[in-house]
């Protein structure tokens, strides 16, 4: 499988990258949201790991661009923040539109549950 990984912190894109290329995984990375929707409308990934705090555009900010764009909008997207509490987490999911919702730091046991959920 191919994934993206946006996220402003390169410790967290390089562990994330690290544990899903043990997986066997091919992964790209991104720094900040700002290229990113051209990166997935030619990337074909399927699953973007999008972080929630980043400068320039937030990751609930970037993800209703996703949604709204016809080429992207059906694109599997899971959040990857230290952002934590169950409120949080239930409006990354329920109200900003991201497929799943992972907390940093990453587990490989998280990871893989995850990607269980990945559509063939």
């Amino acid at each position: 499988m191919r994934f993206l990984i946006i996220d402003d912190s390169s410790v967290d894109r390089h562990a994330l990258a690290s544990m899903l290329e043990i997986l066997g995984h091919d992964v790209d990375r991104c720094e900040s949201a700002t290229d990113a929707l051209s990166i997935i409308e030619i990337g074909k990934y399927n699953l973007v790991f999008l972080d929630v705090v980043m400068p320039e555009q937030d990751g609930y900010k970037f993800l209703r661009t996703v949604r709204l764009n016809p080429s992207t909008a059906n694109q599997y997207v899971v959040f990857c923040s230290s952002k934590k509490t169950p409120l949080e987490i239930d409006y990354g999911v329920r109200r900003a539109g991201a497929n799943d919702y992972l907390t940093k730091p990453v587990s490989r046991e998280s990871i893989e549950r995850v990607l269980a959920k990945i559509p063939a």
